[in-house]
Parts: C-alpha cells; sequence; structure tokens
C-alpha cells in the first residue's frame, strides 16, 4: 500500500504548500475562491514534472551509452529501448518498503516527499514561453532559490532519520555544498537580474531580445561558467556529486531507501537538473527568442542542447576530491563571482 499511500500524501503537501504561499502573499491563483482551478494547476504541474523527469532518464542513458561506446537500453521496447523507463517504474513501484529499525520513521517518511515535490514547485515558476507559466509572479527567482533550500533539508534529514554512517557522512557533505556554493549561485544570478531590472523570468527574457546576456562582454561570460559549475554542484553532478559518492558513500543521503521512496529522490534530482538547463537558457540564451520558429520551440531546442551539453560534462569529467570541491568554491567562484556583481552593476549604469 506505500506506492499508494506516499504519491497521495505528496501531493497533499504540494498542495497545502502552494495554497499556503497564495493566502500569504495573494500571488498564486490557490485561494478558496478558486479550488477547482487550484487543483487543476497542481495536476498539471506534478505531471508535467514527472513525465519531463521521465524523459530526461531516458536521454541520458542514450547519451552516457554512445559517449562510452555503450548500447544503453534497447531490448525492453527494441529497438530503442522505449518501454525501459515503464519497467524502471514498475519495478520501483512494486519493491517492498524497508524502514530501519532504529530510524526515525517520521522524518524518513518525510525526507523523499520534501525533496521530490520542492522540485515540482520550483518547475511551477519557470516560463516555457511569453506567457506561458502557471504561476507568474514577480518574485520568481527568490521562490526558486527559496525551494532549492529544500533538497538539502531533505538530505539532511534523510542521512540523520536513517541511523546509518554513510547516509550521516552524505548528509554532512551536503550541508558543506549548501554552505560552499550557494553564496557565488545567488551572486551569479543577481547578475541577469540587475542587468534586466527585474526578479521577474519573464522580464530577464525579454530584455534579452536584442543582446543575450552570455554575450555581455566578461560579465555574461564570467556568470555563465559559474553559474554552470554551481548548478551541476547543487544538483549532485559529476565532476561535483562528491556528496554521492557511490565509491565511498554507496548512494549517498538516500542508501536506505528503497522502493518509491527512493524513486522519489531520483525523480527530484532530474527535475532540479532540468530546472537548471531551463535557467541557462533564461539567464543567459534570451530564452525563447529566436528567428523563424515560435518561441516555444526555440525554447525546447536550446534547453535540450544545453542538457546534453551538462550530461557530456557529467559523463567525461571524473570526480573532484572533496578538498578540491569546497577549496574551488571558497578561493575562486565567491571572490570571483562577487567581483563579476559589481562589475556587472557598473555595466548596467554606465554602459547599457
Amino acid at each position: 500500500m506505500i506506492f499508494v499511500i506516499l504519491p497521495l500524501v505528496s501531493l497533499l503537501v504540494a498542495f497545502l504548500i502552494a495554497f499556503l504561499m497564495g493566502f500569504l502573499f495573494g500571488t498564486f491563483p490557490v485561494l478558496a475562491s478558486e479550488p477547482l482551478r487550484s487543483i487543476i494547476v497542481g495536476a498539471v504541474v506534478v505531471t508535467a514534472s514527472l513525465i519531463i523527469s521521465v524523459l530526461m532518464i531516458y536521454t541520458e542513458r542514450k547519451v552516457a551509452a554512445r559517449l562510452h561506446g555503450r548500447l544503453g537500453p534497447y531490448l525492453v521496447g527494441r529497438p530503442h529501448g522505449w518501454l525501459q523507463l515503464i519497467a524502471d517504474a514498475l519495478k520501483m513501484l512494486l519493491k517492498e518498503d524497508i524502514v530501519p529499525r532504529k530510524a526515525d520513521k517520521f522524518l524518513f517518511n518525510l525526507a523523499p516527499i520534501l525533496f521530490v515535490f520542492s522540485a515540482i514547485l520550483a518547475f511551477a515558476v519557470v516560463p516555457a514561453d511569453n506567457g506561458a507559466v502557471l504561476f507568474d509572479w514577480d518574485l520568481g527567482i527568490l521562490f526558486i532559490l527559496a525551494v532549492a533550500g529544500f533538497p538539502i533539508i531533505g538530505n539532511i534529514l534523510a542521512g540523520f532519520a536513517s541511523n546509518s554512517k554513510y547516509p550521516l557522512i552524505s548528509a554532512v557533505r551536503s550541508a558543506g555544498v549548501m554552505l560552499a556554493y550557494e553564496v557565488p549561485l545567488v551572486l551569479t544570478i543577481l547578475v541577469p537580474v540587475v542587468l534586466a531590472g527585474s526578479f521577474n523570468l519573464t522580464d530577464i527574457v525579454e530584455a534579452q531580445k536584442s543582446l543575450p546576456y552570455i554575450f555581455v562582454p566578461i560579465v555574461g561570460q564570467i556568470a555563465f561558467i559559474i553559474f554552470l559549475i554551481t548548478s551541476l554542484a547543487e544538483t549532485n553532478r559529476a565532476p561535483f556529486d562528491i556528496a554521492e559518492a557511490e565509491s565511498e558513500l554507496v548512494s549517498g543521503a538516500n542508501v536506505e531507501y528503497s522502493g518509491m521512496k527512493f524513486g522519489f529522490f531520483y525523480l527530484g534530482e532530474y527535475i532540479f537538473h532540468f530546472i537548471s538547463a531551463i535557467l541557462i537558457v533564461i539567464f543567459f540564451l534570451a530564452g525563447w527568442h529566436g528567428p523563424f520558429l515560435p518561441g516555444w520551440a526555440w525554447m525546447v531546442i536550446k534547453v535540450y542542447f544545453v542538457y546534453v551539453f551538462l550530461l557530456l560534462i557529467r559523463w567525461t569529467y571524473t570526480r573532484y576530491r572533496l578538498d578540491q570541491f569546497i577549496a574551488l568554491a571558497w578561493k575562486w567562484l565567491i571572490p570571483l563571482s562577487f567581483a563579476n556583481f559589481i562589475l556587472a552593476v557598473l555595466v548596467k549604469y554606465y554602459f547599457m
């Protein structure tokens, strides 16, 4: 029954968080006067994000296989293995749900829910085209930064609640990554905010109609590289996946989980990775702007190539050691991102 109860509880938590945000800030269409619309919007967000994450998993398997000279999935649903993901999903649903005897059961069960549906909530404010966004919030970037912190909390809860040394070490490493890489990430996000003069994601894209920010001399290139590195680190992707180093920690903070609870960690990571690709396109590559094709088509094309580029990085480079990983942030990225932010302010007010 766990694979029936857990998704229902997760949906309830997601709707509750969205309702509270709308009630407190009056920005989301989830007020009591629109309960049906709230349910429809929530269902759209959950369904779209889960479908996209499944497609991303298939894409990564195929790209990684070609990059390493392997076949990848092809037997189940020949010739391209289309049914492999369905088989994997059924396998996770049918697996026994195991909870360690001395684990904190409440926190142990809460961690995967918090992890995956914070990712889904972040997905809700990301535009796919001009006007094609579920919640067009003026402070959309702040909302993404806020909910992006919940997976770290989910990792820490999973590590401590599991009552095992391997997830505990992973949880401590996740906290270290958050402290080290959150600062340059925020400072780099403020660069397109300063250049566009808005925290609204749609406004940032519209401000790049004539010049994508990646082509802003010096400032754009530095911000792009720092955001690329920090987004890989925040989403635990190689070569910055030291918190999930399988050679040391088996599977990281989720090592004691099984079935759909493990699947929730898996899906949440892929959703945030997809959001990182979208944000790179929005912040630096002019979003949906492009010649001839409609805006949503350009968005799909750009996000696809950015995502494949991120996969090439993951499956090409070896993992950083923990000391190298932390030193990169504190010695290089934080000072460089701060200097680049100051330079962006000067460019905005003296040259734009």
